[in-house]
């Protein structure tokens, strides 16, 4: 039976992880697409290289940052990646220079790795497995919460110093490293001995294994293969969407009304709309079958292609708005379900993490080979075609999801290929 004193420890960790979740909802990202467009004036190959280079730190960093959070410890690698990101807010806000962004976003990409894996693995060890679901949930409706006061707080500020909104936004991420390993309790995790914590065998068997499962099991290959075009695709739609309404579609103005706040007012409808819609799906997700996962999946990136091509090509701001809340609805119920069929195929969970982890990888690898080419094609061409061509990329994902549809959600095809023979000791 559970003491009051084991109940009250989770109810802290629980209070903290929705304090946590937040608080790094509050910076408000859209300010710093801005800045980024009006202040440095980047052309869209600049934009869209920050992203391929972010992403690049990610998938060197994505697995060998876990060592920290598995073998030492959740709470120290939680107040690495929330210093280096709240650093990189500062250092992105304190030039216009490409060069200094380019490393901000380095900065910002590697303390991302610290954090991957580490804040869920945190709260379920603290909380308990039993109703995890639930405290997810809410830390998502948190998470919701900090990102409307976020941006309505970042554009007050914003309107008279926009580079004061983003010092506050690092200061506010900085603030939570300091939180993190000042107030992070750890009663519910065990790290390594210290002889273990140097050795790489560890790591690199639990990354063998997961990326041999992935191979044994054909849902899991065709998911991740998806992944690596789904990467493509948004690079284009998240560095050069605020370029876009900028530059070609236009923002109206009113007397006395700063342009800054009709992205204010995109970023909490479109918010809003994603949460309503994804609070009716995820009641669904966990029911049903993986054909029907497959079929929503196919349906869902239909949507994005199309919605997509829309607010490329369209020159009607109310137009434009409409397609960029749809792709972004699409966007956001893609992830639940995508994480659902992902971790119904993973039937070892002493991979669960090492399996997210090369999904993960593989949306770094599409981000960083499609954002260049996306972004040349925006200073070559047009910001509308280098949107259309994001969402072209999406083609051969709709395909693999169509072809795991019309097989119930798997893949017999593919289980005929060759698998990795496994050898004795």
């Amino acid at each position: 039976m559970e003491s009051s004193s084991d109940r009250a420890r989770r109810a802290r960790a629980y209070r903290l992880y929705l304090f946590l979740r937040f608080c790094l909802a509050l910076p408000a990202w859209v300010v710093v697409a801005v800045y980024l467009v009006r202040e440095a004036k980047l052309d869209p190959l600049q934009l869209v290289l920050m992203g391929t280079v972010m992403e690049a730190a990610v998938f060197v960093f994505e697995i060998p940052t876990g060592v920290i959070a598995d073998l030492v410890s959740r709470r120290l690698s939680l107040g690495i990646a929330w210093l280096l990101q709240g650093a990189a807010w500062a250092l992105a806000g304190a030039t216009t220079s490409f060069g200094v962004i380019l490393v901000a976003w380095v900065v910002w990409g590697i303390g991302a790795t610290f954090e991957s894996g580490a804040f869920q693995a945190w709260v379920t060890d603290e909380v308990g497995v039993e109703g995890i679901g639930r405290v997810f949930v809410r830390g998502s409706q948190a998470s919701l919460a900090g990102g409307v006061v976020g941006v309505l707080a970042s554009f007050a500020v914003a309107t008279v110093s926009i580079r004061a909104a983003i010092y506050g936004a690092g200061a506010v991420t900085a603030a939570m490293g300091v939180v993190a390993l000042a107030f992070m309790p750890e009663t519910g995790y065990t790290p390594a001995p210290r002889g273990e914590r140097s050795r790489r065998g560890a790591m690199v068997d639990t990354a063998s294994k997961g990326f041999r499962l992935v191979r044994r099991v054909p849902v899991l290959l065709l998911l991740v293969t998806a992944t690596v075009f789904v990467g493509a695709a948004s690079e284009g739609f998240d560095r050069l969407s605020e370029a876009h309404f900028l530059r070609d579609v236009g923002v109206p103005s009113f007397i006395g009304f700063d342009p800054l706040w009709w992205f204010a007012v995109l970023s909490i409808g479109g918010t809003l709309l994603a949460l309503l819609a994804a609070n009716l799906l995820v009641e669904r997700v966990t029911a049903v079958g993986v054909g029907t996962m497959a079929r929503t999946l196919s349906g869902l990136t239909l949507l994005e292609i199309a919605s997509g091509l829309l607010f490329a090509l369209t020159g009607a701001f109310a137009v434009a708005v409409l397609a960029r809340w749809l792709l972004g609805l699409a966007r956001t119920l893609v992830s639940p379900v995508y994480a659902t069929w992902v971790n119904r195929n993973i039937e070892d969970s002493s991979v669960r993490a090492t399996v997210n982890s090369i999904a993960n990888q593989a949306d770094a690898i599409g981000e960083a080979a499609g954002g260049p080419v996306v972004g040349a094609i925006g200073n070559i061409v047009s910001l509308p075609a280098a949107l259309a061509t994001s969402s072209l990329f999406l083609l051969p994902t709709l395909g693999l999801y169509t072809r795991a549809a019309r097989h119930d959600g798997h893949e017999p095809e593919l289980a005929a290929l060759p698998q990795p023979v496994e050898t004795g000791a």
